[in-house]
């Protein structure tokens, strides 16, 4: 074996890219802009279901709790009643749509409650800094 490093090129590589950008441009080319934007659904929204729903109310009581930041602030706040008034909606929620849920989406909207009331316990027992 002799010392010298052999270094092997791949030029196919090269070709392969310069194809890559051709599909792009004729893709990007023969995308027509929606006629009417207002009816065309934002393709970076998640889908809407029921677990964004709650998940975006315990985002919501979080933050009040002091979990999590405010994202307009990026402070840790506590608001108890915010909190209070959220879980509250989520409870109203749980009762409105009984018998309609998936066993599912009733599992996950109790155990949500259940830790938001838990955390609500939790931080209005807390001492409070001033």
């Amino acid at each position: 074996m002799s010392d010298e490093k052999k270094i092997i090129v791949d030029e196919d590589w090269k070709s392969q890219v310069a194809a890559e950008k051709e599909e792009l441009k004729r893709e990007q080319s023969s995308a027509k802009a929606p006629e009417n934007p207002a009816t065309t659904p934002p393709s970076a929204l998640p889908e809407a279901s029921f677990a964004l729903l709650i998940t975006s109310f315990a985002t919501e009581a979080m933050v009040a709790l002091g979990q999590l930041p405010n994202p307009i602030t990026q402070k840790m706040e506590t608001n108890l009643d915010q909190a209070r008034y959220v879980i509250d909606m989520l409870q109203m929620l749980q009762e409105k749509t009984q018998g309609n849920l998936t066993a599912e989406e009733e599992t996950a909207l109790e155990d949500l409650l259940h830790q938001l009331r838990l955390a609500f316990v939790a931080v209005q027992a807390a001492p409070r800094k001033e």
